[in-house]
């Protein structure tokens, strides 16, 4: 008999929906691995205006994309703030209601101007957008609940991540000042031997190598236990945030 199939890892998102498929349809499509890069740095306020303005307007392709951005960091903040959770649900109903009227004008748009093939790609598209942003507001308390969860462990790793890479550049240092600290005795060393006779100097040098033999070899093993540390901590964090999200 063959080996038995591993069944795959579940994902982070799919441990947090668990058997609700449309829910997890909806934010494996809205959530970010690094909000921090993905969503806006302007202020909320700032991104509704730009769409607000972009429909008085009537530049609906600008305003589509502009609430859809306004939404991701709406919902970004809401997990940040849960003790503001039920303003912030108002604020997301009231874009998700706006981002459906405009798509439902693109699409009006889409079908007057181009051509019949085309259109009935575009409008399949519209549709999916309508309905997935009709669906975000009926069940955005459980769209800001999993994306709470989300978001802190993956705002979670990559301070762990932050924290290694600190750590990492510490021993590159130490290691750069053990590095000038070895030349400036390798001269001193050299210059002592220039007044050595030859027997002398030949037994200095062997020494000095076999010394730096040490050294490297002494590194190299620091190397290696100072990443099975990493390691460690690596391991500890990672069920720390397992507990927590079972919790």
């Amino acid at each position: 008999m063959g080996k038995k199939k591993e069944e795959r890892e579940k994902s982070l998102l799919e441990e947090l929906c668990g058997d609700d498929a449309k829910l997890y349809d909806l934010l494996s499509r809205s959530l970010y691995l690094d909000p921090i890069a993905a969503i806006p740095n302007m202020d909320l306020e700032s991104l509704i205006e730009e769409a607000e303005k972009s429909v008085k307007d009537e530049d609906y392709r600008e305003a589509s994309p502009k609430y859809m951005r306004a939404i991701d960091k709406a919902i970004f903040e809401a997990t940040q703030n849960l003790g503001e959770k039920s303003r912030y649900i108002r604020v997301i109903q009231d874009l998700a209601s706006k981002t459906v009227k405009v798509t439902e004008k693109l699409k009006e748009i889409v079908e007057n101007e181009v051509p019949t093939d085309y259109s009935s790609n575009a409008r399949s598209r519209f549709e999916g957008r309508i309905k997935k942003y009709e669906f975000l507001s009926e069940r955005i308390e459980d769209v800001i609940k999993i994306a709470s969860l989300f978001y802190n462990e993956k705002l979670e790793v990559l301070r762990a991540s932050g924290r290694r890479e600190d750590r990492r550049q510490e021993r590159q240092e130490a290691r750069r000042k053990e590095e000038i600290e070895d030349e400036k005795s390798k001269e001193r060393r050299e210059a002592r031997r220039k007044d050595m006779g030859r027997w002398e100097r030949w037994k200095a040098e062997r020494k000095d190598k076999g010394k730096e033999k040490e050294r490297v070899e002494a590194r190299r093993k620091e190397a290696i236990e100072a990443e099975r540390k990493e390691n460690r901590i690596d391991e500890r964090e990672t069920e720390k945030r397992r507990k927590k999200r079972r919790e």
